[in-house]
């Protein structure tokens, strides 16, 4: 999952360094990840893993590292029907 997730950040993230330089617990916004690419970052996770994003999880702290994302998408992915 960690892998689709840096692919995702690669190709909507904007970001000025490789992804592949990040670690789990990286903060994205001090790697440059600007909440207008965040909003990207999301639509192509939506698409990446068949998920929709609810308000709840609509924070700076769901996108704010790898890790915190992949935790949100886990418990997405979790709930949906698609995944039972």
């Amino acid at each position: 999952m960690e892998e689709r997730i840096k692919t995702v950040l690669a190709t909507y993230g904007r970001l000025p360094d490789p992804v592949e330089s990040l670690g789990r617990g990286d903060d994205l916004y001090r790697a440059g990840l600007t909440s207008h690419a965040s909003v990207n970052v999301m639509l192509g996770l939506e698409d990446e893993f068949d998920i929709e994003f609810p308000d709840s999880l609509l924070r700076k702290s769901t996108f704010e590292s790898i890790g915190s994302i992949e935790d949100a998408v886990r418990s997405l992915t979790a709930s949906s029907p698609l995944s039972a």
